[in-house]
């Protein structure tokens, strides 16, 4: 008998296919990963073909983080009654389909839609490719094994999409940026739908929690809109105030529903755990500091130093070279013997080091003097840090709440993305107007008016970065105090010794988009 057998009572002889069905799940991984980060690159030339306003402009990342963050716990519920492999090939098929409208938008509405149409099938995607490979794989070693490759995938797959975005932007289009998903999807789904076969019985078949749903998404969008509209109205406008008042009622009718129903979209118990809950809310804000800071630089680099887009690409490099650093060096070698918060609440203060020497760029600063030491240590930082994060996501969780714990960690990431985003964008933007304003006076050719209104973009940029900072150091801080739990070795439930670990109980690594 197989130790996958030995490993799970009454379990089935493996799947031979496995192995194939791993290549295209990973293969769709690279997809949304490379979605990601290609966009951003290509996001300036698509605003000026587009005619994006500024204010606007954050929209093109956050519909899509939105919608996949909102919709990703309901996501992965549609998998479970579905069943993962038909909910796997329609997320692909969706997905290629949204970047085919994205590829040929002729407005910004357009392209706000079709970025909204692929988060909304990205959280179909991503929680099926997940319970995929944790059904496929049931063997501890072969588990671990099949989800290292796919995390390794999805933290190259960052890297690539920076220089393909640049390359396809400079040489092609930015439209190429959207338009090769589709050979992406296609592979990956024919490929699915021939070698996959799903495990029986493993459909959850209670009902859906459709008020949740609905509480959820509606309390987010509210959310992050609120934000965005403080942007061109300001904080105290009336309509602003409405929509943080409308999200906070929302979601705290959200939680009042999950405490009663009976198969809640969201089970209390998964967030109210102290270590969950520190890990979900320091992951949350930690993205919250990093997305914005994304955006500023892409920008900095192009419009401000005049980088071309595959010179841009290649400028981030160190970054991930710096997460994979941490990730790989300090994070993996450091866990099983530390305790995680001793990881994760200095990961991010180094995150903070480096979001700190982002700060004080200016018109003339050299790259090689403070962007890229600090790229260096922020992806060193939250390298480090992800890592036990990650791992913790699942400590002492029930077998049956393993997808939902997991899941949440994505949830956070894409959420806290879509606030960074809106946030630190309208930081950036007021503090831009304002330098502007109080310094046009000075200027008496059209050079210098030019010159103090790249002033003011370097000025907002370096505003909304002191934010940033304290965002990480308050991360730091709720890491240090919150998470008291061991190392993530741990994290596997109590009793689950050598040949009698269940599968569910096996903590799910899950991989940040």
């Amino acid at each position: 008998m197989s130790e996958t057998v030995r490993n799970v009572p009454g379990a089935a002889a493996p799947d031979a296919n496995r192995w194939r069905a791993l290549i295209f799940i990973a293969l769709a991984q690279l997809m949304v990963v490379l979605d990601a980060t290609i966009v951003n690159i290509a996001l300036p030339s698509a605003q000026t073909d587009l005619g994006i306003s500024d204010g606007n402009r954050q929209w093109v990342v956050t519909a899509y983080a939105l919608a996949f963050g909102g919709l990703l716990l309901f996501g992965g519920r549609i998998a479970d009654l579905w069943g993962r492999k038909r909910a796997f090939v329609v997320g692909l098929t969706g997905f290629a389909a949204a970047s085919a409208i994205g590829g040929a938008a002729q407005s910004g509405a357009m392209m706000f839609g079709a970025r909204a149409l692929q988060g909304v099938f990205g959280a179909l995607l991503a929680p099926a490719a997940l319970s995929l490979l944790a059904v496929m794989f049931t063997d501890a070693k072969e588990r671990a094994k099949a989800f290292g490759i796919y995390g390794a995938i999805a933290g190259g797959g960052g890297a690539v999409g920076l220089i393909l975005g640049g390359f396809l932007t400079e040489y092609l289009d930015w439209r190429w940026t959207f338009f090769v998903n589709i050979p992406f999807a296609v592979v990956a789904a024919a490929g699915a739908y021939f070698v996959i076969r799903e495990p029986e019985g493993g459909r959850n078949r209670s009902p859906l929690d459709i008020p949740g749903v609905i509480l959820s998404t509606l309390g987010l969008v509210s959310l992050v809109y609120g934000f965005t509209r403080a942007e061109s109205d300001g904080w105290s406008d009336v309509v602003t105030i409405g929509l943080f008042v409308a999200s906070a009622v929302l979601l705290l009718a959200f939680v009042a529903t999950e405490s009663k129903v009976r198969a809640p979209l969201l089970p209390l118990r998964v967030i109210t755990d102290r270590n969950r809950g520190g890990v979900y809310l320091s992951l949350g804000l930690a993205i919250i500091a990093m997305f914005g800071t994304f955006l500023f630089l892409t920008y900095y680099l192009q419009v401000i130093k005049g980088y071309s887009p595959v010179k841009t690409g290649f400028a981030f490099l160190p970054m991930i070279a710096g997460m994979i650093t941490g990730s790989t060096q300090i994070g993996a070698r450091l866990m099983n013997r530390v305790p995680a918060r001793l990881l994760m609440g200095p990961g991010f203060f180094v995150a903070a080091v480096g979001m700190f020497l982002l700060a004080q760029l200016e018109i003339g600063s050299s790259y090689a003097a403070v962007v890229l030491p600090a790229m260096l240590l922020l992806g060193l930082g939250m390298g480090t840090a992800f890592m036990p994060a990650m791992s913790l996501a699942t400590y002492g969780v029930q077998p049956r709440d393993a997808g939902v714990a997991s899941a949440m960690v994505n949830t956070s990431q894409q959420v806290g993305g879509a606030i960074g985003t809106a946030l630190l964008n309208t930081i950036a933007s007021s503090a831009t107007v304002s330098y502007i304003k109080d310094h046009a006076g000075t200027a008496t050719t059209k050079p210098q008016l030019q010159l103090v209104q790249a002033q003011g973009m370097v000025h907002g940029y370096a505003s909304a970065i002191w934010f940033a900072v304290g965002i990480l150091l308050a991360a730091s801080a709720i890491a240090l105090t919150l998470v008291n739990a061991g190392s993530p070795a741990g994290a596997a439930v109590a009793g689950s010794g050598e040949g009698e670990a269940v599968e569910d109980e096996v903590p799910i690594p899950v991989i940040a988009h």
